[in-house]
């Protein structure tokens, strides 16, 4: 299991805001530290994978919590 070095919460909010903040907030933690970032919005999962793909980071982990929310943990890379 990864340590989360932030928590960005993003609950609630709708595309593109998610992919946004998360784009902010992994300049917050250092390389190969992991930028934990949680989501209502069903857009943020693809979002999210396509803006990490794209920068160079690393999606660890994406899954659904028993709250039914979005839990997407991203390594940060570069």
């Amino acid at each position: 299991m990864e340590k989360v070095a932030k928590t960005l919460d993003a609950r609630g909010k709708f595309c593109p805001i998610p992919v946004m903040e998360t784009a902010k907030a992994i300049n917050e933690v250092k390389v190969g530290e992991v930028l934990e970032v949680l989501a209502t919005d069903p857009a943020a999962d693809p979002d999210i994978k396509a803006w990490a793909k794209r920068m160079g980071h690393e999606v660890i982990l994406s899954e659904k919590t028993p709250e039914g929310y979005l839990r997407i943990l991203i390594k940060r890379l570069k």
